[in-house]
């Protein structure tokens, strides 16, 4: 006689599928993601605020009279719309790179991630990438080194049914860190 000792739990699939074409707001998300989590991202945010209140207080003096700096301004106005804009940039540069592999193939299972194209395939242990954010559009997996600089994403568009997304969810959470 066997015994289930899950009682009550639901069990979780052990394989997801998803078969989608990167999108360059995909890869937005994914870097806006990367800033709000990785130790290079969080100084970034810290590096506009400072920017700004420079700038802020340049402008201050400039309205009262006082002698301002206008070089200072202009180029802190333009570092600041740099790294505001820097996601969409880049986002449009890695979305030019994912189109010419075509359509993308990912099945997630108990050990990992194999994305498969028209011309790569790639397989993702979860040891290599040992967590994950959810977007409202996408989930992605990211490396644990200091820049989370590796990474796989996994629109949720990509998914052939909707509930797909809560089994997708469910065995990402059983297997690597939400972060």
């Amino acid at each position: 006689m066997v015994m289930d000792m899950n009682l009550g739990q639901k069990s979780v699939p052990d394989t997801v599928e998803l078969e989608f074409v990167p999108t360059a707001r995909d890869f937005v998300a994914i870097s806006r993601e990367r800033r709000r989590f990785s130790r290079g991202g969080r100084r970034e945010y810290w590096m506009i605020g400072v920017a700004s209140a420079v700038a802020a207080l340049q402008v201050l003096l400039m309205l009262t009279g006082q002698n301002a700096n206008v070089g200072l301004l202009v180029g802190l106005v333009a570092f600041v719309a740099l790294l505001l804009v820097l996601p969409r940039l880049m986002g449009r540069a890695m979305q030019r790179l994912a189109a010419r592999n075509g359509v993308f193939r990912a099945v997630v299972t108990a050990s990992g991630v194999t994305v498969t194209t028209d011309h790569t395939s790639t397989t993702v242990d979860w040891v290599a990438q040992p967590r994950y954010r959810e977007t409202p559009e996408l989930f992605v997996t990211f490396s644990d080194t200091k820049g989370a600089i590796a990474f796989t994403m996994l629109p949720k568009r990509g998914l052939s049914d909707p509930a797909d997304v809560d089994r997708l969810r469910a065995l990402l959470d059983r297997h690597i860190t939400r972060g």
